[in-house]
């Protein structure tokens, strides 16, 4: 009889403390509250076990700690209370400060900060190779003014998602790899270079994607909103399929896109994006250009919001508020109220629709109201015109036979090197014409709390 072989060890999860900071020159679209329950959310994704937290609220970030002296010695003494390895705080922290904190709080505790556990989060969940080009390029972005011991325990390629790091299976950012840890500066940036040339070709192979894209005039719809909205979960309801969907933040990462016949006949592209989050990291936003592009030239988008949440207004205003800083902000939007299986009654349901313009209430998980924000789709892509005024110069051709092809032209008035268009164009032309636009009044998004809302296209 052979012997038993026995089960391999798993390694102890670490153990987190979680600091709350609240700069009131600065404030959050989340209260204090609100947001370090989202960091104790962003923990458990990174597979952390919380085992306390607290919160400073602040004037002004102090210049060496960010938080006052004395809080850093109440937390010391709490990390020592609760043996934790790790401390994180819900706010970005500088190089000098998380210096600092690392020398206070002793060589066997390490400090990261909200941006840190984000781009963990990220390299656990990208699997594709531009996804893991993107995640990297973020990381050494961040790591490069943050050449210090606590690196050595941070780091290892996993190959860009999946498995623990480090001999200890700390939670770290899946980055550059062991044997990384030790260069300098000079050839970090090395590397950064050859991410961004790498990107850059994946950038413009999408570019190329869209153009042929576009010769088929099938419109394309992105799925955005807050993390954990429900995005991928109406992705696999819309077009039957089987995108990866889990119960936690940033469980999808890499984008998908599938195709959906609208009921009258017409056929769009549906694309499932990554969710945004507040103080989502400039490091990762930059990075995840080539991605981002693939919502900022879409024909329409299609905001999936969490109603049941309770900070769902907030959410809805981060998402608007990183579409604009993308340039998505004069894309067309329907509002999708998710989760309606969830509220108590229809009264619930008719006051979310009363709040949000361009909405439709639906179930992802139970299929209630999809055919509504399908025939929604169709009406705003196919039959309902906006007013517009561009300047297309004459070699954006393709561009003024298209105004004329599918538009209702009022007026054309021609000058030295580009004309000038006037009429009516259908709702998934607009954001192709975006750039040539002057603001005109016309109603294109959702706006909570006061029902119908200008919009100008600018």
């Amino acid at each position: 009889m052979s012997p038993k072989v026995p089960e391999p060890t798993a390694f102890p999860r670490e153990r987190a403390f979680l600091v709350g900071v609240e700069i009131r020159s600065d404030p959050s679209p989340l209260s204090l509250e609100d947001s370090l329950a989202e960091l104790r959310l962003l923990a458990q994704t990174a597979d952390l076990e919380v085992v306390g937290e607290t919160y400073q609220r602040l004037e002004r970030p102090h210049p060496d700690t960010l938080i006052g002296s004395g809080k850093v010695e109440e937390i010391k003494a709490l990390l020592e209370e609760t043996a934790a390895d790790v401390v994180i705080f819900d706010a970005e922290l500088t190089p000098r400060h998380q210096r600092e904190l690392e020398e206070k709080f002793g060589n066997q505790v390490r400090v990261l900060d909200r941006t840190a556990l984000i781009l963990d989060i990220f390299a656990r969940h990208a699997h594709t190779r531009e996804g893991i080009l993107q995640v990297e390029l973020a990381f050494y972005e961040y790591r490069l003014p943050r050449l210090t011991r606590a690196w050595t325990n941070l780091a290892q390629q996993t190959g860009g998602g999946g498995g623990r790091t480090g001999s200890q299976g700390g939670v770290g950012l899946r980055g550059p790899g062991e044997t990384q840890l030790e260069v300098d500066r000079r050839e970090i940036r090395r590397r950064i270079a050859f991410l961004k040339r790498e990107l850059e070709k994946v950038r413009a192979h999408r570019q190329r994607y869209r153009q042929q894209r576009r010769k088929s005039q099938i419109p394309v719809i992105s799925l955005v909103g807050y993390t954990n909205a429900g995005k991928s979960t109406l992705l696999n309801r819309l077009a039957r399929a089987q995108v990866y969907v889990a119960d936690q933040l940033f469980a999808t990462l890499d984008p998908t896109t599938r195709r959906v016949e609208l009921p009258g006949g017409h056929v769009v592209l549906f694309t499932d994006t990554v969710g945004f989050i507040q103080k989502l990291p400039t490091q990762l936003i930059a990075a995840f250009r080539a991605t981002l592009e693939e919502i900022t030239e879409s024909d329409l988008l299609v905001h999936v919001l969490d109603v049941t949440h309770p900070n769902a207004v907030e959410q809805w205003k981060v998402v608007q508020e990183t579409l604009e800083e993308i340039g998505a902000g004069d894309i067309p939007v329907i509002t999708a109220l998710n989760k309606i299986d969830r509220l108590p009654d229809t009264t619930a349901i008719k006051t979310l629709s009363d709040a949000f313009s361009h909405s439709v209430p639906i179930s992802a998980l139970t299929g209630d109201g999809i055919p509504n924000l399908l025939r929604a789709i169709e009406t705003t892509l196919y039959e309902d015109y906006s007013p517009i005024i561009v300047h297309i110069p004459y070699s954006e051709g393709h561009l003024i036979s298209l105004f004329h092809e599918h538009g209702k032209v009022e007026r054309v008035t021609h000058h030295d090197g580009y004309v000038t268009m006037q009429g009516l164009l259908p709702g998934r032309f607009l954001a192709r014409f975006t750039p040539f636009t002057r603001r005109i009044k016309t109603v294109t998004q959702a706006e909570p709390n006061n029902g119908t809302s200008d919009v100008a296209i600018s």
